[in-house]
């Protein structure tokens, strides 16, 4: 963005602004479980990392039967628990 696009104002003058927002908006539509069957995890590029690792045989065989992706599932389920160790939640 060009410095001549950016407006510079004071606290005052961002309370004295009318909200623009619409808490009269209705909420979208429910996308249903059809689509979350077939969504896609989908990770900015570059935010992961390639590394050397081992699993089991019989868990790489069972990630690869689920189809394409099964690296980026593997992930998935890594970051879940993960994240659940990280906010104190322990899944069984």
């Amino acid at each position: 963005m060009s410095k001549k696009n950016i407006k510079t104002v004071s606290l005052d003058d961002l309370d004295s602004m009318e909200d623009r927002s619409r808490r009269d908006a209705p909420d979208g539509e429910s996308l249903g479980p059809d689509f979350w069957k077939s969504a896609k995890i989908v990770y900015p590029e570059g935010s992961k990392e390639r590394i050397t690792v081992r699993f089991d045989r019989d868990v790489v065989r069972w990630f690869k039967a689920q189809g394409r992706g099964y690296q980026t599932r593997m992930n998935a389920v890594l970051r879940s628990y993960f994240e659940a160790q990280e906010t104190g939640q322990r899944k069984p």
